[in-house]
């Protein structure tokens, strides 16, 4: 059984719960909140045994071994390597960190005391994203891949009237491209390894952030394009496209359907079932990598989620998406 500490009581924390408290060995033992009475709430929700305002002490509490971080991006390096520190495993929300360089801290201090870190990035772990994997070489030589992820966020209404929540301040580390973009670069670093050139693009905010915007990314053979907005909605499918077909992928933040297209007109659909809340896999995965005594994902390895971040802190340079985060 893996005792888990939960920091951040948020939607995204709720939907972990309801995703891993399915799995055999997973248990909820404490809860961190800034404030007791928000902790007390969630601990009354979830009948959470141990509460704590102080993050020193739930990470140096004997009543946990590993802690799931959901709290906002700018504080994922520093939550993190608190709870590293006294020896506890850790599951990071993505993006893990805000920047290139807390991530290589965080890498440091999961070596330095023998603990696992792991980006929750749910896309990678789900069934259809194997299939993705195990039938691109039937596509033949890649040359192309695209990836659309723009969701309307329901906070935007409010920013529209002066009312600035945390998803559109770049105190947090927020904004389209680390919020939204990340769901179509990590796939594409997963698939095929760090870009060799990005070109950026956005629409900024008044608030500092980027509301939407596109990345153009160049590989040896092929190129990738990607766009994401908070401002505004797309249904476009995902496609990866080879000389002798092209797959489409409907949902690329965490792929439902996938089926190959090919030049001769054969239509091959490579779907497989996988659980309505996809949460799950990455909590499954997670607790499976503790039990057999690993430190480090193959799948969300410390390679990937590094050279995702490397691509979103050249984005960001290019944009002029700065944080306090940069800054230290």
């Amino acid at each position: 059984m893996i005792r888990f500490g939960l920091i951040g009581t948020n939607k995204i924390t709720d939907s972990f719960i309801e995703a891993a408290r399915g799995l055999e060995d997973f248990a909820i033992a404490a809860v961190y909140s800034r404030t007791s009475e928000r902790a007390a709430e969630f601990a009354s929700k979830y009948k959470i045994s141990h509460m704590f305002t102080d993050l020193e002490e739930m990470a140096k509490s004997d009543q946990v071994d590993a802690v799931y971080i959901a709290s906002p991006t700018s504080h994922h390096a520093q939550h993190a390597i608190t709870c590293m520190k006294q020896g506890k495993h850790v599951l990071v929300e993505k993006p893990i960190a805000s920047n290139a360089r807390e991530m290589r801290e965080m890498i440091a201090a999961a070596k330095e005391n023998d603990v696992l870190l792991m980006e929750a990035m749910k896309s990678t772990f789900v069934p259809n994203f194997a299939v993705i994997r195990e039938h691109l070489p039937k596509l033949g030589a890649i040359r192309g891949y695209f990836a659309a992820y723009c969701q309307y966020s329901s906070r935007y209404d409010a920013y529209k009237e002066g009312n600035v929540m945390n998803a559109f301040k770049p105190e947090f580390s927020n904004g389209s491209l680390m919020d939204i973009g990340i769901y179509s670069v990590y796939p594409l670093v997963s698939l095929f390894g760090k870009p060799n050139k990005v070109k950026a693009s956005a629409v900024m905010l008044e608030s500092g952030v980027d509301g939407k915007g596109s990345l153009l990314l160049q590989y040896d053979g092929m190129d990738a394009a990607v766009l994401h907005s908070k401002i505004s909605n797309s249904q476009l499918p995902a496609e990866i496209q080879g000389e002798a077909g092209n797959m489409i992928i409907e949902n690329i933040s965490y792929p439902t359907q996938v089926r190959i297209e090919y030049r001769d007109g054969k239509v091959e659909e490579l779907t497989v079932p996988q659980a309505e809340n996809v949460m799950v896999y990455e909590a499954e995965a997670f607790i499976r990598l503790i039990q057999s005594g690993q430190h480090e994902s193959d799948m969300n390895s410390f390679a990937n989620s590094l050279a995702v971040l490397e691509v979103l802190d050249e984005a960001r340079s290019q944009i002029g998406l700065v944080f306090p985060a940069d800054r230290l």
